[in-house]
C-alpha cells in the first residue's frame, strides 16, 4: 500500500517491514500484558441515546478497529487530540512535538455499553496503562495511552477506573495513564479511517493489532458485534 508521506518515519512501519516476511509467525504483540480486568465500580448509568467518548491507546488504527467491534458503539473515527489545528495533520505529529496524540472519537449508546465499559476495554486489550509516552513498537507523546473526559460523570469514572486498577495490582507496574482535559478532536486523514478493516493483512496490523482485536472477542464476547461499525 501506498502510505502517507512525513517527515520521520514512524516505529510503526519499521516493525512492520522487519516482519513482513514471517508475521504469520509471530507471537501474539500483547500476549503478555493482556488482562481481563474488572468492570467498573463506579459507572452511573446515562440517559441518553447516545454519547461520546475521546480515548488514546497508542497507533490509532488498532484502537479504532478493536471499539469498532464493541456492541453499542454507533461510530469510531480516528483523529489527533491535544494539539492546535495547525499540526493536526499526520506528517506533523511524529516528532512528538504537536501535543497531539493519535486518539479516536467514540459515539455510542450508553444503553448498550457504558463509559466504565469502554474504559475496561481500553487498559484490557487495547493499551497497557503503565507505559509514558509509547505502545507497542511506537514511541513518542504522539503514542500515549489517555483518557478526554467529555463531561464531569465521564471524568468521574475515569478517575475512579484509573484509581480502582491500580489499587488493584492487576500490572506489575504503577498505572500512569494520564487523564486529560478536552481540548479539540480533529479527524485523521481519509486513509487513517478504518485502516484495520481496509487492510487486514497489512504486516503492521497483523502484528500489533490483530492481536487486540482477537482479544476482545476471547475475554468480552458478549461484548463483540456481529458486523464492525463505521
Amino acid at each position: 500500500m501506498t502510505l502517507p508521506p512525513r517527515r520521520l518515519l514512524p516505529l510503526r512501519i519499521v516493525a512492520a517491514l522487519a516482519v513482513g516476511a514471517i508475521v504469520a509467525q509471530c507471537v501474539p504483540a500483547q500476549a503478555e500484558s493482556v488482562v481481563k480486568l474488572p468492570a467498573a465500580a463506579v459507572d452511573p448509568a446515562v440517559k441518553a441515546k447516545r454519547a461520546t467518548a475521546v480515548l488514546a491507546g497508542g497507533c490509532f488504527w488498532g484502537v479504532e478497529g478493536v471499539f469498532s467491534n464493541v456492541k453499542g458503539v454507533i461510530s469510531v473515527e480516528s483523529g489527533y487530540h491535544g494539539g492546535s489545528a495547525a499540526t493536526a495533520r499526520y506528517d506533523l505529529t511524529h516528532d512528538g512535538t504537536s501535543g497531539h496524540a493519535e486518539a479516536v472519537r467514540i459515539v455510542y449508546d450508553p444503553s448498550q455499553v457504558s463509559y466504565g465499559s469502554l474504559l475496561r476495554i481500553l487498559f484490557s486489550v487495547v493499551a497497557d496503562p503503565t507505559l509514558k509516552n509509547r505502545q507497542g513498537p511506537d514511541v513518542g507523546s504522539q503514542y500515549r495511552a489517555a483518557i478526554v473526559p467529555m463531561d464531569a460523570n465521564q471524568r468521574r469514572v475515569a478517575a475512579a477506573y484509573v484509581a480502582q486498577i491500580g489499587r488493584g495490582q492487576y500490572f506489575a507496574k504503577p498505572v500512569v495513564v494520564p487523564i486529560e482535559s478536552y481540548k479539540r478532536f480533529y479527524r485523521a486523514e481519509a486513509n487513517h479511517q478504518d485502516f484495520m478493516l481496509r487492510h487486514p493483512r497489512n504486516g503492521y496490523i497483523l502484528r500489533w493489532d490483530a492481536p487486540k482485536l482477537a482479544a476482545l472477542k476471547r475475554l468480552f464476547p458478549t461484548m463483540v458485534r456481529a458486523t464492525p461499525a463505521p
